[in-house]
């Protein structure tokens, strides 16, 4: 059975963003299973079309930006809600059903990530962004990142055609950009996975804007990765 369908149908070539087809290495799949495609040699971005309750994006939307969560922790999947849970109160996010579901969706994703990637522990950051970060087009230096927007405009990235074009333009690239909906989940393959691998892609340019997002982002274990948590955590402490 294909890894990359099981628990649904097969995935379609389905329009994402600005285009009406898919390029070649992308796929989209309708349920969280689907993202294992990008362990299949030919997947270099799978993304999982999905919607969340619009009760808990228009509570993130209106809350103030400075209660939004700005975190990184390693973590093992068994631990991230007992991780998250101190940082969410740090930063004064409302506890109740909204906040719940925000964390089991983390839960969620963190232990699904973990399976695909075949790591014991996840860097996982949940990242309050009001500024310009990661505006260039880049390729990321890891295997494979999860990526998804709770709150803001998306990521964007540009199909594997125009890729070297966008990298040498940058700013005055100006063929066709995708971007992600809100709260789809994106597996992209990075620089590291293999030779010719790495979807180009950006953040979304939000300076001078006024808007905040809200990111999840998440990775293997690395050299930048903080002190597996609790240590990171006692650490963090120790130095507030």
């Amino acid at each position: 059975m294909d890894t990359a369908v099981v628990g649904g149908p097969p995935m379609e070539p389905v329009g994402v963003g600005s285009s009406a087809t898919l390029g070649v290495g992308i796929a989209t799949c309708d349920v969280a299973e689907g993202l294992a495609a990008i362990n299949r040699p030919d997947v270099e971005l799978v993304i999982w079309r999905r919607a969340l309750p619009l009760s808990m994006q228009t509570w993130l939307e209106r809350m103030d930006a400075a209660c939004l969560p700005d975190l990184r922790v390693l973590v093992r999947p068994c631990d991230l809600r007992l991780a998250l849970q101190p940082h969410l109160d740090d930063c004064g996010m409302p506890p109740g059903e909204m906040r719940d579901l925000l964390i089991g969706d983390v839960d969620d994703l963190v232990s699904g990530y973990s399976r695909i990637a075949r790591t014991d522990l996840v860097d996982v950051r949940l990242e309050r962004v009001s500024h310009d970060a990661c505006w260039k087009f880049h390729r990321d230096c890891v295997e494979a990142r999860l990526l998804t927007t709770y709150r803001g405009p998306t990521t964007e990235w540009v199909q594997p055609i125009h890729a070297e074009r966008a990298l040498r333009e940058q700013k005055r690239f100006k063929g066709p950009i995708e971007h992600l909906r809100i709260h789809d989940v994106a597996i992209f393959k990075g620089s590291c996975a293999g030779p010719g691998s790495g979807i180009v892609h950006r953040s979304p340019p939000i300076a001078g804007t006024g808007r905040t997002r809200l990111l999840l982002c998440l990775d293997k274990q690395s050299a930048v990765s903080p002190e597996p948590w609790p240590k990171g955590l006692e650490h963090e402490m120790l130095l507030s």
